[in-house]
């Protein structure tokens, strides 16, 4: 049962960033968008992922994962956008 909570909660908050994702790519429009809090949460989602290899919990790598490449995307876009 833990493991399905971990895997639901992993779903629903990695994909919640696919909308932003979509419409950076679709707008290119990040002048909303905060640098320092994705340069941030961008480096805490990579440290979660590699806490996540570390204990061998699979949830936790895929939801870290997935979000730091969704995250990453927007960062690169920000940072791209000056």
């Amino acid at each position: 049962m833990h493991e399905i909570i971990g895997f639901l909660a992993a779903i629903l908050t990695t994909f919640s960033f696919l909308p932003q994702v979509i419409k950076t790519l679709r707008t290119g429009d990040t002048r909303s968008l905060s640098l320092p809090m994705y340069v941030c949460f961008v480096l805490g989602v990579a440290l979660w992922a590699t806490y996540g290899v570390l204990r061998s919990d699979l949830p936790v790598i895929l939801a870290n994962g997935i979000t730091l490449v969704l995250a990453s995307i927007i960062l690169a876009a920000k940072v791209r956008n000056g």
